[in-house]
């Protein structure tokens, strides 16, 4: 059967039912973009009807129903009746009025939940977590995923609502994603959404920046490996003590106990100048346990208890999911971290994760020229100043203190002139898979600030 004609569509409509005419041209345009009807899928109607349409087309509910009545009789005509459906159903009518009475916010909750409820919007996988704003790579992904899930659902392969629709659409949208296709030369769209997120980062603000990060593009490609051998056994230890039955006792301040402090500082040479009297006597013992409840999510504190979670559970039993989660967590921002700090953390990444030796005021030296370049500059300082060197001491003393913190290094060479800093083997690799999951965050828009001094 032939693929509907727009053209002819409307020259019908206009013979049957000529009042419709010019809502259903302003509906379809709006719709398919000019491109023919076949391509348009359920996502597409669902964004027209919901979004589009009482956001970005003129009028008021009444006109706006009134588009979607013109629709729903073009769409018949084309023989597309479940789409017609759509744009006669109670949902599109209570998201309109929605939209109308209670405003902007309103529509955009009662849209977003009305999309979920479809099935046909794809998940967040583990490879993948679809961006805010998407590329044209990852948007081809994502709307031929939906296409994929669109089709199990109308076919009985995927029933929504199931007891195991959840994982079997998570499961379906993974295959989709990774498995090679004609159409992209045999590639998949798993590869083509990291090319391109890979390739924007690169270029991101800052000629310094490019020119540091360019060499990476190609190493980041891939996963990093998992180093052989041991690692990361600060992290392992903390997780097995808050294990124990009634996890990790904390002192009336919620920190960890004295003699665990003093544990810690002796089994990971983190004594510095006589045994600690508490953890803030120990600073990497706090950078990790910072580190294991908040970003990584691996402790939870009940009262005055340090309890392991289940995903800590989970961790503990797959060393390569925890060294995935401690390299996010090197770059992850903290709460209420700004973006600033992010952008020093990734520089000093860059400069070191080749294993260089650099000294410390080589370092914030060049830190300072990048995030510069990237358009961060000073409260007080000119727009053309460079970020001045103490700026810089929050962020890159809690990146080198978190590495010490992981058992990742760095190591410390004093006897120069001036100390120098260089990463261990597996603070390299850690580094560099630090730097690729920050590339392949999902996309969003950042604003340059000013920076100021976090308080305390």
């Amino acid at each position: 059967m032939p693929a509907p004609d727009v053209a002819a569509l409307l020259a019908e409509l206009e013979r049957s039912e000529p009042d419709y005419v010019e809502d259903a041209r302003t509906a379809v345009e709006w719709l398919t973009g000019g491109e023919p009807l076949e391509t348009v899928t359920q996502l597409d109607v669902c964004e027209f009807l919901w979004y589009t349409l009482p956001i970005k087309v003129s009028g008021d509910e009444r006109a706006h129903k009134a588009v979607a009545a013109a629709l729903s009789r073009l769409l018949t005509l084309g023989g597309l009746d479940r789409y017609a459906a759509m744009c006669r159903s109670h949902t599109t009518a209570n998201i309109l009025h929605a939209y109308a009475r209670s405003g902007e916010e309103a529509g955009i909750a009662a849209y977003r939940a009305a999309l979920d409820a479809t099935g046909v919007l794809p998940p967040d996988v583990a490879d993948l977590r679809w961006s805010s704003i998407m590329g044209p790579e990852e948007l081809g992904a994502h709307l031929a995923c939906s296409a994929a899930l669109e089709l199990a659902i109308v076919s009985g392969a995927l029933e929504v609502g199931s007891p195991s629709w959840k994982a079997h659409r998570e499961a379906l949208t993974r295959r989709w994603l990774t498995e090679p296709r004609a159409e992209l030369g045999g590639d998949n769209w798993l590869h083509r959404v990291h090319g391109e997120r890979l390739n924007r980062w690169v270029l991101g603000r800052g000629a310094a920046r490019r020119e540091l990060a360019q060499p990476f593009e190609v190493r980041l490609h891939a996963p990093v490996p998992l180093p052989p051998g041991e690692h990361l056994a600060p992290l392992r230890w903390l997780l097995d003590r808050a294990a124990e039955p009634g996890g990790l006792t904390l002192t009336r301040r919620h920190n960890l106990s004295r003699a665990l402090s003093v544990e810690a500082a002796q089994a990971f040479g983190w004594a510095a100048g006589g045994s600690p009297r508490g953890e803030a006597d120990v600073p990497p013992l706090s950078a990790l346990r910072e580190a294991a409840t908040g970003e990584m999510g691996a402790l939870r504190r009940t009262g005055r208890r340090l309890l392991l979670t289940a995903e800590g559970t989970e961790l503990m039993g797959d060393p390569g999911r925890m060294w995935d989660a401690v390299a996010a967590a090197l770059l992850a921002p903290a709460e209420g971290e700004r973006d600033f700090e992010v952008s020093a953390r990734e520089a000093a990444l860059l400069i070191l994760a080749d294993g260089a030796t650099v000294t410390v005021t080589g370092l914030r030296e060049r830190v300072a020229e990048v995030v510069t370049g990237e358009g961060w500059r000073s409260a007080t300082a000119p727009a053309t100043a460079t970020a001045r060197g103490d700026e810089l001491d929050v962020p890159l003393t809690g990146l080198l203190r978190r590495l010490t913190a992981f058992g990742l290094g760095p190591v410390m060479e004093l006897d120069a002139e001036e100390p120098s800093i260089r990463l261990t083997a597996n603070g390299r690799a850690a580094a560099l898979a630090a730097l690729r999951a920050h590339a392949l965050r999902p996309r969003k828009y950042v604003s340059l600030g000013v920076i100021t001094r976090p308080r305390g």
